[in-house]
């Protein structure tokens, strides 16, 4: 088996088709897109866990389901818990709205399946209210204050919750704005979320780095947004 082919099937567990086709048709593609792929996802100023967390989110927002779960498996395989997972998920809802949250939704069943956990049962229509009921189903007594002070504030609130820490730091929040409107293309916006994730305490690397896993599931394009709200000189 190729370097590549096994460096995918130990981060799937499987060799994924569109994996397999690469190989076919162009192994040296997959190759350098392997190693490309293991360096930016490797722990850097930012946890590998925490990536795929902040590409999770990323994916529920832009409604990515096949991303969202392949990221999904390795955030849990990495250490993430629910309530982490359901907090990225709560931000890409911020974004996405009801479409965002249904993609969502997907990734809280699969990372339960993975843990061995029952899925419970949401209401066929996600609209907010009724995926934050579910979401306190799921979790743990002391897990769930987060969700159900969002659920007992006044609507007009529960936008800005969403972005307060709970078991995901603010700071957190603000990057994975900041990858969602990359990969969105919408540069100006990303640009903004950088200045308030600046001011929570993030680093030009740490947000680097976000624009890097941007680059892995969106194209160059998503470097390109990101890139151009970042300082010079790195740091």
């Amino acid at each position: 088996m190729s370097d590549g082919l096994a460096y995918f099937k130990e981060v799937y567990g499987a060799v994924p088709g569109w994996v397999g086709k690469m190989h076919a048709y162009r192994p040296d593609a997959l190759d350098h897109y392997t190693n490309l792929r293991s360096a930016i996802m490797e722990d850097g100023l930012l946890s590998g866990k925490e990536k795929d967390l902040l590409l999770v989110g990323i994916n529920a927002a832009r409604c990515y389901e096949r991303s969202m779960v392949y990221h999904t498996k390795g955030a849990i395989d990495g250490g993430a818990t629910i309530p982490e997972l359901i907090e990225h998920l709560l931000v890409a809802y911020r974004y996405g709205g009801q479409n965002a949250l249904r993609t969502g939704v997907q990734a809280v069943k699969t990372a339960l399946s993975l843990k061995g956990l029952p899925n419970g049962h949401v209401l066929y229509v996600y609209e907010l209210e009724n995926v934050l009921h579910y979401f306190i189903s799921i979790l743990e007594e002391e897990d769930a204050p987060y969700v159900a002070n969002i659920l007992k504030a006044p609507v007009e609130l529960w936008d800005d919750l969403l972005l307060v820490k709970g078991a995901v730091s603010a700071k957190m929040k603000s990057l994975l704005m900041v990858g969602i409107h990359s990969t969105g293309l919408q540069g100006r916006e990303a640009g903004k979320w950088m200045e308030k994730a600046r001011a929570k305490g993030a680093t030009e690397g740490e947000l680097a780095e976000v624009g890097l896993i941007c680059l892995l599931t969106a194209g160059i394009p998503a470097w390109f947004e990101a890139s151009d709200a970042l300082l010079e000189g790195g740091g």
